[in-house]
């Protein structure tokens, strides 16, 4: 088997099914990495920059692309090792090396394929029979009976496990409250309706998203008013409290909190997440494996925060390719607590992914199909053409974000 080509396919499809989400965002862009063969394989991997920048992913591709032609998969490491040696001076972190991840991811699938297994077996194979998962529900929308009719709607799907926004959402604009008491009093009052309607069996989460889609940021002091606010409720976790900029924060909070401190998405390489991980700055990791620069880095991560008792859940917002990358590293590592499903998924996100996703009883299944488990058909390529200017930013002025 030899490497052909190696090509970007973007798409555009709506973002969701989910009608309370949907109030926010109602589409998504979605960059697929192809790697052709001499063979009727094809590997498939998912970046998931294509969701932010997507106009961009082609011309690194492009840049990787002579660095795989005419290579087989016996050694995806050494072949990763090439591309990012190559782009030493611009993708050790950032948006080049999130791009490789999607190279990376469709040269596993592409060695599942051939050797008729899941990636995750190669990775070194499945530590559970079973993982707990949570639907990830974005914004609070408001008022409560919305909240409430957004509980009931995970709860029908399934899920045993829910997470929230900060702040509340209503009629599509979401606000938060910077003031660590009015921020606290808010957020304590909204899990506590939570936690009654839904019950105490059920996993409940709170997302800040600080610094990713408010224009108020939490400093510490906010930080740590919600958290103590939040500890009668025994939350699974309090989920980016803080903007990664503010390490001494992060530090400080997990030191300080009794609520468990979450984070980790927005950090793309390794050496980012060392610096975090000899702080101490999460009680749970969140690496996110269609965003750190391989699978094999989410594995190095996944590692080194279990070398310091801490657990990760994986964080997975991109579209199905994303979401399977984070299922099979979630399998592999031997640490992981729980993982990220967006749930009712959008007509693109379903036709990408087939059937290759099992979630019985609130527990996602260790995946069988051979490879990542997505299929890109022509007829999928078709329905979804790329629409420019697709991919999702915080609007500032000078520049918004319209649907």
């Amino acid at each position: 088997m030899k490497i052909t080509d190696v090509r970007t396919v973007l798409l555009t499809g709506p973002s969701t099914n989910d009608p309370f989400l949907r109030e926010l965002r109602k589409r998504r862009s979605v960059a697929i990495i192809e790697i052709v063969t001499d063979t009727e394989h094809t590997g498939l991997g998912e970046t998931y920059a294509g969701y932010f920048i997507p106009e961009a992913i082609p011309q690194i591709v492009e840049f990787f692309r002579p660095i795989l032609i005419g290579q087989n998969v016996d050694n995806i490491p050494e072949l990763w090792h090439r591309m990012y040696h190559c782009g030493n001076f611009w993708c050790r972190v950032g948006l080049g090396a999130t791009v490789l991840v999607g190279i990376e991811a469709a040269l596993w699938d592409l060695k599942g394929k051939l050797e008729g297994v899941p990636i995750h077996q190669l990775l070194g194979g499945s530590k559970y029979d079973r993982l707990p998962c949570y639907a990830t529900g974005g914004p609070s929308n408001y008022p409560e009976d919305r909240l409430a009719a957004k509980l009931d709607h995970y709860l029908s799907l399934g899920f045993r496990g829910i997470k929230l926004g900060v702040g509340k959402a209503v009629d599509g604009v979401s606000s938060v409250d910077d003031d660590p008491q009015q921020a606290a009093d808010f957020e304590a009052t909204k899990i506590a309706f939570a936690r009654k309607h839904a019950g105490n069996d059920i996993a409940l989460m709170l997302d800040g998203h600080m610094g990713n889609s408010h224009t108020k940021t939490w400093k510490l002091p906010t930080a740590l008013a919600v958290a103590e606010a939040l500890e009668p409720f025994h939350l699974t976790f309090l989920e980016e409290p803080l903007h990664y900029t503010d390490l001494d924060g992060y530090a400080a909070l997990c030191d300080e909190s009794r609520t468990p401190i979450a984070g980790g998405e927005c950090l793309t390489a390794l050496c980012e997440w060392q610096t975090f991980i000899d702080r101490d700055c999460f009680h749970i990791g969140q690496p996110d494996a269609s965003y750190l620069p391989s699978l094999g880095q989410f594995m190095e991560v996944a590692a080194a925060l279990h070398a310091r008792g801490r657990e990760i859940a994986t964080h997975a917002w991109g579209a199905a390719g994303s979401l399977m990358q984070n299922i099979h590293c979630g399998f592999a590592a031997q640490n992981t607590l729980i993982l990220e499903i967006p749930p009712d998924f959008g007509p693109l996100h379903s036709e990408l992914l087939g059937d290759s996703f099992v979630m019985q009883d609130g527990y996602v299944l260790p995946p069988t199909q051979p490879g990542l488990g997505i299929r890109l058909t022509d007829d999928i390529k078709n329905r979804f053409p790329f629409v420019p200017g697709s991919g999702e930013f915080n609007s500032v002025p000078g520049k918004v974000l319209v649907d």
